[in-house]
């Protein structure tokens, strides 16, 4: 996965106000990536990302690059929100994101890109469609709670984020069923949404994504 690095000073930290999207659908690619916490949506990014023209950003990590920013006016806000496992207000997510996008279009010319974990409520969504960009697909990395659980308690061993623990988690998989699979359902019931059994092992899950993305002519 590519660095974050630090948001670029501009645009500002405010999602756009203009009636239509800053970006244009038939020349900017979006696909959100959706997937309850630990269903391997950062490790399948990264390897889309090794192998075609598209970049990845997760709205996790640009919130934690933010919170940790020097200066941040949001980074006590998006502290408090991540460890109590509530959503961070979508205003802050979105223009990080919007700017992320900006500075990857002007620095590299990717135009296709992979949003990670988001949008993870309905009203994140439709903001963002009507303000950023509409997307073309929802990838959805399909895994039981018991199977994320023992992923991330894993991954809880070496990671050193402050939500990596067995409350915090419990909390983000309620978070997930509750406002983030209406999403999915949005979307599915609009044929845009892919469906990724994220049981299987790491190659498994990449080889149907990649046939199911190509399907869809996402890449």
């Amino acid at each position: 996965m590519p660095s974050i690095g630090k948001p670029v000073s501009h645009p500002p930290l405010a999602a756009s106000d203009g009636k239509k999207p800053v970006f244009d659908d038939k020349d900017v690619t979006v696909i959100f990536v959706l997937g309850g916490p630990g269903a391997g949506k950062g490790t399948q990014c990264a390897n889309l990302v090794r192998d075609y023209p598209i970049a990845h950003f997760s709205a996790g990590d640009l919130l934690r690059a933010e919170q940790s920013r020097p200066g941040s006016e949001f980074g006590t806000l998006i502290s408090t929100y991540i460890r109590e496992g509530k959503i961070v207000p979508m205003e802050v997510t979105i223009a990080l994101l919007e700017a992320a996008m900006h500075k990857t279009i002007a620095a590299r010319g990717v135009t296709r890109f992979l949003i990670d974990g988001f949008p993870r409520e309905m009203d994140q969504a439709l903001k963002f469609e009507e303000d950023v960009c509409k997307s073309k697909l929802t990838l959805f990395f399909d895994a039981s709670e018991e199977t994320m659980l023992k992923r991330l308690m894993k991954r809880a061993e070496t990671s050193g984020r402050e939500d990596d623990n067995i409350e915090s988690i419990r909390k983000r998989f309620r978070t997930f069923v509750e406002t983030s699979m209406p999403v999915v359902n949005y979307y599915d019931e609009r044929d845009k949404v892919v469906r990724v059994n994220a049981e299987q092992g790491v190659e498994g899950v990449y080889a149907e994504v990649k046939r199911k993305l190509a399907e869809k002519g996402a890449l």
